[in-house]
């Protein structure tokens, strides 16, 4: 094959990973390029961050991302929970959240997690997020949206570092509010609720909302607060913003946080948005095209970005049909920032107030049905989603979602252990079946008695296994053949230590033990710790593609062994 054959042929398969573009995407891209301008402002604006900063994060990233990303409709872009973490990050390690340079570093270091995350095939990583913990941290979020934009709301600024404090506080000063600021926050939401109950104007009712409430502000002349007293946003196209290499040193352990935050959720959104062409989408190149967008996007004036789910669905509400949708939506926000950047300065800021309102509350309302889920499931599941939400108004959000994935490992090691158990398996005289039924207290002597491990050989289960093991008192001639088909390939060294202590104690009391069905990994590790030995020859019974075949070698085998007793 020639290079031009080569060339071709890559060309082509460009073509097809791209999809052809039709119109329902140029509308769905425009739907969403105009979406991203309140909620990308609104994002940015309840950090701290500039407004236009929020704007941009729309821009490259989301082309870079749609034009890359494994699930085809994903949009790529900033959202509260990276805004806030992003602000949080920054503070903490004392750096100027509004610096340029502060933020394309963080920015470009967090697309680098994300990028060797996908490349190292770590996508596994986030299913041990819990449904739990991922709850807790979610609705912890929308409650840091809602109580950061309640000064922009109603022009009163809630005292106090916990964000439920904050809350308190503000309810109980609403003789401070200033009459006229949440005046034009409630007729906001009115709009946004009145532009819901018309269908097709659902997906941009947000818009409608800031449009609406800004002329009639400015018509009125209403004195409250606007965007521009607070940022400049100008009429241009990203510029080039190189990273500030002093902050990469105080930002290491920021930029894994950001990057966690930013993959958890965008695990989510695969599985929710299937790609239309059929195409298998995946959870490592979904990271890795994140990386890739924030990587380019953090050199671009960009805030850190990942799938937005909000935003993946107004586009799919709009009619995506293929990546180019994400990719419009970038190009044409492009130009609505070239032409109207400096019209958005207008904008007041109880308006923005009241759109984040919105969103935080659509949030929590969009969790109801989780924290229900997660409170009827177990006290365990329970106490990790409010321990979770209440780190998450309490902390800074870096540490939070680290806690958060401590809790949700503790949570899986406790749910394995108290689930591991022994089953015994009886042969039906007549049909020849296998009963299950609950392990003996002794094995009888001359005998032999069959039981399933039911566990994965975690280490925290064994001293359970081991209480359930039966007695080997009066257990001369008895066998038991211990099934260990579902056991991994890599199973714990304590599984070793157990093993061995009841092989010794079954010896010295004229009984033994076989395995069934072991695995690969686990006739590997006998062989290596010697516990082979222990067992005899014919101890160890490999798995192989039929499920009863080593268990009838291994009754048959301690049947054997029983007969040869003197």
């Amino acid at each position: 094959m020639t290079w031009r054959d080569r060339l071709a042929r890559a060309a082509r398969k460009g073509r097809s990973r791209l999809g052809r573009p039709t119109p329902s995407d140029a509308s769905s891209g425009l739907v969403t390029g105009l979406f991203s301008i309140p909620e990308g402002m609104a994002y940015a604006a309840i950090a701290g961050f500039n407004p236009v900063a929020g704007l941009y994060a729309g821009v490259v990233p989301a082309i870079v991302g749609s034009l890359t990303s494994r699930t085809v409709l994903m949009v790529t872009t900033l959202t509260s929970a990276i805004a806030l973490t992003s602000q949080s990050v920054l503070s903490d390690a004392g750096l100027d959240p509004k610096s340029t340079g502060n933020i394309a570093a963080l920015t470009v270091m967090a697309g680098v997690v994300m990028l060797l995350m996908g490349a190292l095939r770590l996508g596994a990583v986030m299913s041990f997020v819990s449904n739990a913990v991922m709850t807790g941290f979610s609705t912890g979020i929308a409650l840091q949206i809602i109580t950061g934009v309640l000064k922009d709301a109603t022009a009163y600024k809630p005292q106090g570092h916990n964000r439920l404090y904050q809350l308190g506080d503000w309810l109980a000063h609403i003789g401070q509010w200033k009459l006229s600021a949440a005046l034009v926050a409630i007729a906001t939401i009115a709009v946004w609720a009145l532009a819901r109950l018309v269908r097709r104007l659902e997906a941009v009712a947000l818009l409608i909302a800031m449009i609406v409430a800004s002329v009639a502000v400015a018509l009125l002349g209403t004195d409250v607060e606007l965007v521009h007293d607070i940022a400049h946003i100008p009429a241009a196209l990203p510029g080039f913003s190189a990273p500030d290499l002093s902050a990469v040193p105080h930002l290491l352990g920021g930029a894994v946080a950001v990057a966690l935050v930013g993959l958890a959720q965008a695990a989510s959104i695969g599985p929710s948005v299937p790609n239309p062409d059929g195409s298998r989408s995946s959870v490592n190149g979904d990271f890795a095209a994140q990386g890739l967008a924030n990587i380019t996007g953090g050199l671009f004036q960009s805030l850190p970005s990942g799938g937005s789910l909000s935003r993946t669905g107004v586009a799919v509400s709009a009619g995506a049909r293929t990546r180019w949708a994400g990719i419009f939506s970038g190009i044409l926000l492009a130009l609505i920032v070239l032409v109207c950047g400096s019209l958005a300065e207008h904008i007041p800021m109880p308006v923005i107030g009241g759109l984040i309102l919105v969103v935080g509350g659509e949030l929590i309302w969009g969790k109801r049905h989780d924290i229900l889920l997660v409170l009827r499931t177990s006290w365990m599941s329970s106490g990790a989603m409010i321990l979770t939400f209440l780190a998450t108004t309490q902390l800074p959000l870096q540490q939070a979602i680290i806690l958060g994935a401590v809790l949700s490992l503790l949570l899986y090691c406790a749910q394995a252990a108290r689930r591991a158990r022994l089953v015994a398996l009886t042969r039906d005289p007549e049909s020849g079946d296998w009963d299950t039924g609950e392990p003996p207290e002794k094995l009888p002597p001359g005998q032999v008695t069959v039981l399933y491990y039911d566990g994965v050989s975690f280490f925290a289960e064994m001293n359970r296994i081991e209480a359930m093991l039966p007695s080997s008192d009066d257990a001369r001639g008895a066998v038991l053949v211990l099934v260990m088909r579902g056991v991994p390939d890599v199973p714990s060294s304590t599984v070793v230590k157990v093993l061995r202590r009841y092989v010794h104690d079954l010896d010295a009391h004229g009984g033994r033990l076989i395995l069934a069905g072991a695995e690969p990994g686990l006739v590997r590790l006998l062989t290596a710790t010697g516990l082979d030995r222990d067992l005899g020859p014919g101890g160890v019974v490999p798995a192989d593609g039929a499920i009863f075949a080593p268990l009838e070698r291994a009754v048959s085998e301690g049947e054997s062994w029983i007969a040869r007793q003197p």
